[in-house]
C-alpha cells in the first residue's frame, strides 16, 4: 500500500510504521524505528497541510496563535514554502527562502497562498509566494530549489560544545519546577503559567535554563536544543524544511531583547525572515539553535541563528530582523 502524503503531496512514513506516544522524551533518532503509537506530528498534519484551491493556489488555516493575537511567523513562512514546494519536482530540495512580512496576520480567517513559477532551470529552481488575507498580501517570499549537486569546496564552523538534550529539562519542566517557588513574584508566576498554557508544537531544552528565565540583562546570545513535538520519519527532505522554518521563528527575535530586561516591551514583531539549508536533517530529532544578535537600533534588532544536528553537522543558516519598541523611563525618552 502506497504511504499516505500529508502537508500537501509531501510523502511521510505510513500510521504504524514506527512512532512514538505523545510527551515521550525518549524518541528514537539517527534512523532507529519509534515504537508503536501515535505518529503523526501536528505540524504534518495541521500546521503544514494545505488545502488546494486551484493550479498554485492554496489554504492554509491556524494551529497556534501567540498571546499578541497576530499570526505566528513562522507558520506562515513554513506554509509559504510547502505552497512553493507543491510547485516545484521532486528530484530537487530547498537551499534557501527570503521573506518579507508585510501586514499583520488575521488569526479569525485562513490564509490564501499563490504561487508564481518564476523560473525552473537546469539546477535551480525560484518560486515566489504570496500569502494573502483580505485581498491584499501579508507575506512575500522567494523560496530557491536546487538539484543536488556535489563540490569539493566545503567548511563551515564548529558546532559549540553543550549537555545533550537528555540531560537537560524541557521548558514546561522548568516553568513547573519555577512555580513551586513560593517566593515567586506574582507578574513573574502569570507570565509563567501564560507560557505553559500554550500549545507550541515545539519542544525545546534550554542549555542555560538560568539565563533563559532570568530577568537579569545578559549577553544577546541563547542556544537552545529543539524539535518539533511527534514523529514525522523518513520523507521528502523539503517537508522538514517546512517544519525547520516553522521552529526557527520561535524565540528567535527575543534574542534581540536579552541585554534589555530592564525595558517592558510594548511592541515586537518581525520583519523579514531568511533561511539557508545546507545539509539533510530530521526536524523531529533534537538540533541545537544557537542563536545571537549582533545588533539593535533605530527600533530594529538583527538575530542569527545556526541549527545543528547532533552529530556536529551544520544544517540550516537563519536570519531575521525585527521591529522592537519598548517602554523608555524619563529619562531616557527623547521627548
Amino acid at each position: 500500500m502506497a504511504a499516505p502524503t500529508s502537508a500537501g503531496g509531501f510523502r511521510v512514513p505510513a500510521a504504524g510504521a514506527g512512532a512514538e506516544s505523545p510527551g515521550s522524551g525518549d524518541r528514537p533518532e539517527a534512523g532507529q524505528p519509534a515504537p508503536p503509537g501515535d505518529l503523526r506530528s501536528v505540524l504534518v498534519t495541521s500546521v503544514l497541510s494545505l488545502e488546494p484551491l486551484d493550479l498554485d493556489l492554496f489554504r492554509g488555516r491556524h494551529y497556534w496563535v501567540p498571546a499578541t493575537r497576530r499570526l505566528f511567523g513562522g507558520q506562515i513562512v513554513g506554509q509559504a514554502l510547502v505552497a512553493a514546494a507543491k510547485a516545484v519536482s521532486e528530484d530537487v530540495h530547498a537551499h534557501s527562502l527570503h521573506c518579507y512580512f508585510v501586514r499583520a496576520g488575521d488569526p479569525t480567517v485562513p490564509v490564501l497562498y499563490q504561487v508564481e513559477r518564476t523560473r525552473t532551470g537546469n539546477s535551480f529552481s525560484v518560486r515566489s509566494v504570496k500569502a494573502i488575507q483580505h485581498g491584499k498580501p501579508i507575506l512575500i517570499c522567494q523560496a530557491s530549489f536546487q538539484q543536488t549537486q556535489e563540490s569539493p569546496v566545503q567548511h563551515q564552523f564548529t558546532m559549540p560544545t553543550v549537555p545533550p538534550p537528555e540531560e537537560l529539562l524541557s521548558q514546561e519542566e522548568l516553568i513547573q519546577k519555577y512555580l513551586q517557588d513560593p517566593n515567586l513574584v506574582e507578574k513573574y508566576r502569570l507570565g509563567l503559567n501564560k507560557i505553559l498554557a500554550q500549545e507550541v508544537p515545539v519542544e525545546i531544552k534550554p542549555v542555560s535554563p538560568s539565563k533563559t528565565f532570568c530577568q537579569l540583562s545578559q549577553e544577546p546570545k541563547q542556544l537552545l536544543w529543539v524539535r518539533a513535538r511527534g514523529y514525522i520519519g523518513e520523507c521528502d527532505m523539503k517537508l522538514h524544511c517546512c517544519v525547520a522554518a516553522y521552529i526557527s521563528d520561535y524565540a528567535f527575535l527575543g534574542t534581540a531583547l536579552l541585554p534589555h530586561r530592564q525595558h517592558p516591551v510594548k511592541f515586537m514583531v518581525s520583519l523579514d525572515h531568511s533561511m539557508w539549508f545546507h545539509a539533510p536533517f530530521r526536524a523531529d530529532h533534537w538540533m541545537l539553535y544557537e542563536c545571537e544578535s549582533p545588533w539593535a537600533g533605530g527600533c530594529r534588532g538583527l538575530v542569527h541563528g545556526r541549527l545543528w544536528r547532533r552529530d556536529g553537522l551544520l544544517a540550516v543558516t537563519c536570519a531575521q530582523e525585527g521591529v522592537i519598541r519598548v517602554t523608555q523611563s524619563p529619562a531616557e525618552s527623547k521627548l
